[in-house]
């Protein structure tokens, strides 16, 4: 079990240290993402600091399993915020489908960590 906690916080950790780090740079694509959701671009900043951070939690939850229980709450909240943003602006299934799928892997996470630990 704890292998697959690990590839998953090594997965999700990765892919947040990409995308964070792409928002905080100002990307191009971030920031034409960022106008075509309607959003501004200071959220665009916040959301790769959280991003960054989740991330950087999820790595020091591989010593301190509560670390990496508070970096997949966050990312499941920053998941539910993506999936909403793309419900709102009424976008297709298949370009949620990444927020979505990595929103499941953040919640995954989290309930096999609470289930290890418990």
């Amino acid at each position: 079990m704890q292998i697959v906690i690990w590839v998953l916080q090594g997965l999700l950790a990765a892919v947040f240290i990409f995308a964070g780090y792409g928002k905080l740079a100002g990307s191009k694509m971030h920031k034409e993402n960022f106008i075509k959701w309607e959003l501004p671009q200071w959220f665009r900043v916040l959301t790769g600091i959280i991003e960054l951070g989740s991330a950087i939690m999820l790595i020091v939850g591989f010593w301190n399993d509560m670390w990496a229980v508070y970096g997949s709450i966050a990312l499941i909240l920053v998941s539910i915020g993506g999936i909403f943003t793309h419900i709102r602006i009424r976008d297709s299934w298949r370009a949620t489908m990444p927020i979505f799928s990595l929103g499941v892997i953040a919640l995954l996470l989290f309930f096999l960590i609470i289930y290890s630990v418990g």
